[in-house]
């Protein structure tokens, strides 16, 4: 929420490359008006909200299963027998799920990243036309802003009545968020992508996520994002930057099924616009710090890089109104932490301290314009 005139003093994360300048920041009517450089008492910490580039929402209903055999001590992950369409898990407990209960464990994610920080997010909605029914539904009333990715229920059906399906899903959705070259028949995802361009909707798809097979084959369909290139090659990061496709990562996600760690320092080298994602809720909290954590310690990225990932680099994904950097003329999407917090007192780079350490419980307020 935001009030319609407000001055807020503190150290402000400014700029497209989140430099910490002292002052305060002045907001009217959700739009940033000013931003002024002086010495305060403050302790806030005024940072951009995150942007959470790729989620599957649905997976609320049924959080942390078994993720493989048990060996003694030890777990065999399998990552098809948990995601893997028609018949992995998530995809059997779905098919289960009543129509409210989906709503409802939904719209508790959406509310936990609002909590968490999160001003924006980009879902892969299965079930069709019921599917992006009901994160509509979930949305209502809520401060997000939302892009949503459907698919057809029944891939597995007759050619027209998967397009008729497609198109029905288009109608009310951002696009279509496909699972992967490997899961679908290429020929009949050439005909999805045809009816996605006709609606001037997106089209997104996963790719070297278990393997990096299909990476050619997803780029072939020139999709607009892809998700995960977790096994991608120097050679496929080559293709995918000359493509000029972004990528959203999800490495927490990727470590828990066993698919691997994505080359993101590689992706960054080769120019590729990276963004990251919490993925399945079944598998992760969408808690966005944990995210960005989780990627400065394990990949030994620079910090300020980590944060632009995790915050401004989702309006590759989003769009320029999800999000954006505190400017003058910006809208006012931010978080308000308190630096003096027993977790960020001594903190001597607030951008550091957020992107290494920082915790939803030191969030003072939230911002959405």
């Amino acid at each position: 929420m935001y009030i319609a005139e407000q001055i807020i003093p503190g150290i402000i994360i400014a700029g497209p490359e989140l430099e910490p300048i002292e002052g305060y920041i002045c907001i009217n009517n959700g739009i940033i008006t000013e931003i002024g450089e002086e010495r305060t008492c403050s302790s806030n910490i005024i940072a951009p909200c995150f942007v959470n580039a790729h989620t599957h929402l649905g997976d609320s209903v049924f959080k942390d299963p078994p993720l493989g055999k048990v060996s003694g001590f030890r777990t065999q992950k399998n990552l098809d027998s948990l995601v893997k369409p028609p018949d992995g898990l998530k995809h059997r407990i779905l098919k289960e799920t009543p129509y409210k209960s989906l709503i409802e464990c939904m719209r508790k994610s959406l509310l936990d990243m609002i909590e968490t920080g999160t001003c924006a997010f980009a879902d892969f909605r299965e079930g069709g036309v019921v599917g992006v029914a009901a994160l509509n539904k979930a949305l209502e009333g809520l401060e997000l802003y939302s892009m949503i990715l459907g698919r057809p229920a029944k891939p597995e059906s007759p050619l027209n009545v998967v397009l008729a399906e497609v198109r029905r899903v288009l109608l009310y959705s951002n696009g279509l968020g496909m699972s992967g070259t490997n899961d679908l028949d290429l020929e009949l995802l050439k005909e999805i992508v045809a009816c996605t361009r006709d609606s001037k909707k997106l089209f997104a798809i996963h790719a070297g996520e278990k393997d990096r097979n299909d990476i050619e084959n997803a780029l072939s369909l020139e999709p607009d994002l892809l998700i995960h290139l977790t096994n991608a090659t120097k050679k496929d990061l080559e293709n995918v930057a000359d493509a000029e496709v972004p990528v959203v990562v999800c490495p927490r996600s990727n470590l828990i099924t066993g698919a691997g760690m994505a080359p993101i320092a590689d992706m960054l080298e080769a120019g590729i616009k990276v963004a990251a994602g919490t993925d399945n809720v079944m598998l992760n909290s969408v808690n966005m710090f944990a995210e960005m954590e989780f990627i400065s310690k394990v990949f030994s990225i620079e910090d300020r890089q980590v944060f632009k990932i995790c915050t401004l680099n989702g309006s590759f994904v989003m769009g320029p109104n999800s999000t954006g950097s505190i400017e003058k003329g910006n809208k006012a999407n931010l978080m308000i932490l308190n630096g003096n917090s027993n977790n960020l007192a001594g903190t001597k780079n607030p951008v550091s301290g957020i992107t290494r350490r920082a915790r939803p419980d030191d969030i003072l307020s939230v911002l959405h314009a």
